[in-house]
């Protein structure tokens, strides 16, 4: 995975996917698979421009066989923020216990 710029955290593998259906949607496709871990995952995206009729198809042959990695970047979001905050809590609770 790469790693972040200074001071950012770096992108962490949350799932490798291997794709076994691919259907179009009204502006994209929704592919499902089976992830590496053995849960289902349904990867939606939509195209916002026009395509023609044989594109969806050709879109759909092509993606079926593929595999996804789906990287993050944790610790910016404000889950992340909030377990940070409430493993310094629990830190501070544990040594104010021991005293």
């Amino acid at each position: 995975m790469e790693n972040g710029e200074q001071g950012t955290p770096p992108f962490v593998q949350v799932a490798e996917i291997a794709v076994d259906a691919v259907r179009p949607g009204r502006s994209g496709f929704i592919l499902n698979g089976r992830g590496a871990d053995g849960a289902e995952y349904r990867l939606e995206f939509h195209l916002d421009l026009p395509v023609n009729v044989r594109t969806p198809r050709v879109l759909a042959a092509l993606l079926t066989p593929s595999e996804w990695t789906m990287p993050r970047r944790f610790g910016s979001s404000a889950l992340g923020q909030l377990r940070r905050s409430l493993g310094r809590r629990r830190g501070a609770v544990g040594q104010s216990d021991s005293d």
